[in-house]
């Protein structure tokens, strides 16, 4: 090794590195995304559930908020009134964000919607 190599190999290091972290961090928000989207999936379903045995929308609100925990719910609930009547249960949130790369995601709102039949009558 000549003596004007010395150090090369460390100034390419730091030159890559931010590089690599920022694609670590790109795909660790990308992954935390999909977590949140089966969270925001399962709340809805859970709440669907809830609202077709119970007209009580705190116990309704909590069944979502329960199989979401950590997320700041956004719940819809339309509900029917006779037995058999659909209940219909939207859900929303924004995905957690991680700092750097989280505002590629600020805007973005994860929805789902959940339907099942009432099973017992208000």
């Amino acid at each position: 090794m000549t003596r004007g190599e010395r150090g090369q190999s460390t100034v390419e290091f730091a030159l890559v590195l931010p590089l690599v972290l920022l694609m670590l961090l790109s795909l660790l928000q990308v992954g935390i995304m999909l977590r949140d989207q089966l969270l925001v999936s399962s709340a809805a379903r859970e709440a669907a559930r809830e609202a077709a045995v119970s007209t009580d929308p705190a116990r309704i609100e909590a069944a979502g908020r329960r199989a979401a925990p950590g997320l700041a719910l956004s719940l819809d609930i339309n509900r029917g009134r006779n037995r058999g009547d659909p209940v219909t249960v939207q859900v929303s949130a924004k995905p957690l964000r991680i700092p750097l790369v989280g505002a590629l995601v600020a805007d973005r709102i994860l929805r789902a919607r959940a339907t099942m039949r009432v099973e017992r009558a208000a």
